[in-house]
């Protein structure tokens, strides 16, 4: 009896140490990406250097907007659901509209206002449009489990069958 008791204390053991193995992988790949991602940002600021003017800042703050996009779609693979998905939206969202803010200082006088106003505006309507898919894929969540306890027999929210 003793030995099959420190066999399945051993197999036990080895079940843990994989998923531990597994875990550090997962968080070693995460480490890496984030590197990857910043190391583009880096290697895009840098190729900002040589321009003048506005064009510099409009360089850097597309290479600002790639950076925040591509770590709220890393957080979202490691996260996924609908506010990962709103994340990541609305970072692009806020990405272009940075860029486009830039890009309307090469503009003048009520052009450069109005330029300003309908990057604004499109910015905005992103943004809600991404909290509009949120809340409409949370509500066909909610949809889809009342159907899935009616169909068991049970009220949706009473728990009663």
């Amino acid at each position: 009896m003793n030995k099959l008791s420190s066999l399945a204390l051993a197999i036990t053991f080895a079940f843990a140490g994989s998923a531990f193995a597994a875990d550090n992988s997962a968080k070693d790949a995460q480490k890496a990406d984030k590197d990857k991602i910043e190391a583009q940002y880096k290697a895009d600021k840098k190729a900002c250097d040589d321009m003048k003017g506005n064009a510099k800042d409009v360089c850097k703050a597309e290479a600002k907007g790639k950076e925040k996009v591509a770590k709220a779609e890393l957080d979202a693979q490691k996260n996924p659901g609908a506010k990962a998905d709103e994340k990541v939206k609305t970072a692009k969202a806020d990405a272009d509209y940075d860029v486009a803010k830039e890009k309307c200082d090469d503009q003048k006088g009520s052009a450069k206002s109005a330029c300003k106003k309908e990057a604004k505006a499109a910015h905005d309507s992103a943004k809600a449009q991404a909290k509009g898919d949120t809340a409409a894929a949370a509500k066909s969540d909610s949809k889809s489990d009342a159907k899935t306890d009616t169909k068991m027999g049970t009220k949706a929210g009473s728990g009663k069958s």
